[in-house]
């Protein structure tokens, strides 16, 4: 593995940094959430015109830069310093590589072009707080049940009665910058209980029956919504056949590697702000970055957010780790920038201030693809950490495995136990059976 950048990444960099600090000072950012859009649409076609940010994962046949994903989280990361709100997240890291899996060639030829050039955008719904359950991300749910089951609640899809399509209807919340994209990727279970399977959708903005309505959420510069399908016209994305739990699981994989990029960036700009102030704030006649315990609090967190950069990056070469280095990056975001609050003191507090932003940013994001502990708790599970032990009987010629012990049979461990102490690696042996006498 070569860890180092290429030449074109760091011109990726250098560039976006460059744009992006003239364009999205805190003030700007608070102005772009507030818009209909809830993003800065002229800042969005210029990132799409110059630097193909859209398109940077998508291959270069279907008007893409044909990039790998790692380019991509390299972007992210740059992004994710400013809070930059914008559907990169939504259309670049969600829909087109489950578009590009799953569509059919004349979906993809149809649909990656313009997504790709910035002129469309997508999003992806999925029912309830389910997000990170339909990505595998704190999870594996191979039977699709977030997505209703074959019982009430989720998004329903049934054949047109004239062949013509499909038709949803149902109800999605937390829907990333589902209110203002152009195309909707709809998860909905079909099949009824007894074929029960989850199909993805095609549903364009102007569809009949579709409501869109805006959310109050905690972090402005993730903009959410409520999507409301009233038997709603849509078109199937690929075939019936399709693998789509699968493909959201490969998503799930690339996106958190991604979302981790962008928190290491949030995470390392809200270091550099509390640096910078603690060394301008003065008490007692000198900057109380001086004193020692600031020193101590700062020189944590720094070792903190480099051991989520260095996951990330790694997350970035090999995705199936994204899981893992996502909850390292969330976890150094929510640490660093609740340490940055404390550290301004009184302004720190204030409205007016944007530490509060990047603090949104952490729990909002840990609430939407966490929280950090199942992140851990799904990676020491593929990793098969908690797999029961197998031990080697005398005689035998293989390991044999050892049921875990049931909830219940705590009570049983000192029976259990060896005289010296210690535990047994195998089950005692029985009594031996009564021999019979005759008589």
């Amino acid at each position: 593995m070569d860890a180092a950048f290429t030449a074109e990444q760091d011109e990726i960099r250098r560039t976006l940094r460059e744009i992006l600090g003239k364009r999205c000072g805190p003030d700007e950012v608070k102005a772009a959430v507030r818009t209909a859009a809830g993003h800065d649409r002229e800042l969005w076609q210029q990132l799409a015109r110059q630097l193909g940010l859209p398109g940077i994962a998508v291959a270069e046949e279907y008007g893409g830069v044909g990039c790998a994903p790692a380019d991509l989280a390299l972007a992210c990361e740059e992004t994710g310093r400013v809070l930059l709100p914008s559907p990169l997240l939504a259309t670049a890291a969600l829909c087109v590589p489950l578009i590009t899996a799953l569509g059919t060639g004349t979906q993809r030829s149809a649909l990656l072009p313009p997504l790709a050039a910035g002129g469309l955008t997508a999003a992806l719904a999925v029912s309830g707080p389910a997000l990170a359950t339909a990505l595998a991300l704190t999870g594996e749910d191979t039977a699709g049940h977030w997505s209703g089951g074959g019982r009430a609640g989720g998004v329903q899809a049934r054949a047109d009665a004239s062949g013509g399509g499909w038709r949803l209807y149902g109800e999605v919340a937390q829907v990333l910058d589902g209110h203002s994209a152009a195309l909707l990727l709809v998860a909905a279970h079909t099949g009824g209980f007894a074929r029960s399977r989850t199909l993805l959708f095609l549903v364009r903005e102007d569809a009949p029956g579709l409501v869109r309505t805006r959310q109050a959420v905690l972090d402005e510069t993730r903009p959410q919504a409520r999507i409301e399908l009233r038997d709603v016209p849509a078109e199937l994305l690929g075939d019936e056949g399709a693998d789509v739990l699968g493909a959201l699981a490969a998503t799930g994989r690339t996106a958190s590697a991604v979302l981790a990029a962008e928190a290491v960036g949030a995470a390392g700009q809200a270091l550099a702000r509390t640096v910078e102030y603690v060394r301008q704030r003065e008490q007692f006649g000198r900057a109380i970055g001086s004193f020692q315990a600031v020193k101590h609090r700062l020189a944590d967190l720094y070792v903190q957010v480099q051991a989520a950069r260095s996951a990330a990056y790694y997350a970035a070469w090999d995705p199936d780790q994204g899981g893992l280095a996502l909850a390292q990056a969330l976890e150094a975001l929510r640490l660093t920038a609740g340490e940055a609050i404390q550290l301004h003191g009184g302004i720190g507090f204030t409205w007016e201030h944007d530490a509060h932003l990047y603090f949104k940013r952490a729990a909002a994001d840990e609430l939407l693809f966490g929280p950090v502990h199942r992140l851990r708790a799904h990676a020491a599970d593929r990793a098969g950490l908690f797999a029961a032990p197998a031990v080697v009987p005398a005689g035998s010629s293989g390991p044999v495995p050892v049921p875990a012990p049931a909830h219940g049979a705590a009570h049983g461990a000192a029976q259990d136990a060896d005289p010296a102490g210690g535990p047994r690696t195998t089950p005692p042996a029985s009594p031996p059976a009564p021999e019979k006498v005759a008589v």
